[in-house]
């Protein structure tokens, strides 16, 4: 059911010959960019009239308009179940303490005396978010993308996710009732690289979406192909593939739990990764004798669960140490990575490159997903070893303000202008040299 990678009795390799030993699923965005260039450009130039026309195409639904009426989400909020409305309640508000500790002050550093460099904080004007909806529906994925936005200040929030022909051409209802409950009423039924290009370039009439300045939340490769092809026109999260799951395990570990914890992200995808990485046989040997009974007795087995664990994405690695295992998963830089071990605390404080990290046997990813107050927008592919995920950072930009007196100017101008002599750069001095008639101030 998911294959062996032994990487024991051998010095590992470093960096990306590490990474070529470990399990990846493929997932070639520059092949699907050439797909959905003309989509995009198409949405550029017929607006809603494409995005209607694509809906029928890929959604096979027939849409009277794209924008969601007021009425539908209100609908939504009133007939949602109401455990299921308790909980994304809860998953909000542990959401929002979270996100709200990362706000940031300006701060203010004098350089010198009359010489000063504020930075502050501004958030985007606008933020166009993303809810899947293809083989399951994610409300949480709008919970995890509108709290940090909502939170950093964003006060013009769109969001787009696939119109469905079970609901008469409108969203996922968790979906719109999610939207209600965070307060967001600008909401759009559309899907893939179409609702990207809707986004990034607007669309005009009374069914219109303005353009926004930045692009989040999860989708699949053609959302993520979208995302790169207007990259420099908006902002964007990160290129999000298959979800991941790598478990940093030793003789401690429950195998009936880690075997739980590969299945919980086998079930989102045939693309998705489930990786245990441990030093102990035995362990391995429990969690492929567990993973049988489990898998039998859950959903979505042949359609999704089988085939992630079986792809070449998946596997268990043995390593000699958990030593050679923390090099492992730094390697691998998992989206989720979960530490099951003696200590596991300490361990995970030595882990660098991880999306997030769930620390012992009572922290499963599934917590992150819903309510730990964690995001769950995270860096796939290997990028967790230079990207983060998804925060109220995201949503805002430093800004420097330089504030300088006569004096203080004055006081560094020769060394400004010797720069800028050295660069072969004169109007650069002279400016400076101009506030002072032309002569460059005396130490």
């Amino acid at each position: 059911m998911i294959s062996r990678i032994d990487l024991r009795g051998n010095t590992l390799p470093e960096g990306g010959a590490l990474r070529d030993l470990l399990p990846r699923a493929e997932f070639d965005v520059e092949a699907a960019l050439e797909k959905v260039r003309p989509i995009c450009e198409d949405v550029h130039h017929r607006g809603t009239a494409a995005l209607i026309e694509y809906a029928e195409k890929f959604d096979g639904v027939k849409l009277d308009r794209v924008r969601v009426p007021a009425e539908a989400l209100k609908e939504a909020l009133a007939e949602l179940d109401p455990q299921v409305r308790a909980a994304l309640e809860e998953s909000i508000r542990r959401a929002r303490i979270v996100h709200r500790e990362q706000r940031r002050a300006p701060h203010t550093t004098q350089v010198v005396p009359g010489g000063t460099v504020t930075e502050k904080w501004v958030p985007v004007e606008r933020v166009g978010l993303y809810a899947p909806g293809g083989r399951s529906v994610y409300p949480s994925s709008v919970i995890m993308n509108v709290v940090p936005a909502q939170e950093a200040g964003v006060t013009s929030i769109a969001l787009a996710s696939p119109p469905q022909a079970d609901f008469g051409g409108l969203p996922h209802p968790t979906i719109l009732a999610a939207c209600a409950l965070l307060g967001v009423d600008e909401v759009y039924a559309a899907g893939g690289a179409q609702a990207v290009a809707m986004f990034a370039y607007g669309t005009s009439g009374d069914d219109g979406c303005a353009p926004a300045n930045m692009v989040t939340g999860p989708g699949n490769i053609w959302v993520a192909a979208a995302k790169r092809y207007f990259t420099g026109r908006i902002g964007i999260d990160t290129e999000a593939g298959p979800t991941e799951i790598a478990v940093l395990a030793d003789d401690t570990a429950d195998p009936v739990h880690v075997a739980a914890d590969l299945i919980s992200q086998a079930e989102h995808d045939p693309l998705a990764a489930a990786v245990l990485v441990t030093d102990s046989l035995a362990l391995a040997e429990a969690v492929e004798k567990e993973l049988e009974p489990q898998v039998a007795a859950t959903k979505h087995i042949e359609d999704r669960i089988k085939p992630a664990l079986a792809g070449r994405q998946s596997a268990i690695v043995l390593v000699d140490s958990l030593e050679d295992g923390l090099k492992v998963v730094d390697a691998y830089g998992a989206e989720h990575l979960e530490i099951q071990t003696a200590d596991a605390a300490a361990v995970a404080d030595r882990v660098r490159n991880a999306g997030a990290i769930f620390v012992g046997p009572w922290a499963p990813v599934s917590l992150g997903d819903y309510c730990a107050g964690s995001n769950h927008v995270l860096p796939t592919g290997g990028c967790a070893c230079h990207s983060s995920g998804l925060s109220v950072q995201s949503f805002l930009r430093g800004i420097h303000i330089v504030d300088y007196t006569r004096d203080a100017l004055a006081e560094v101008t020769h060394h400004v202008v010797t720069l800028a002599e050295a660069e072969d750069l004169p109007a650069h001095g002279a400016a400076l040299k101009a506030r002072f008639g032309w002569k460059v101030p005396t130490e």
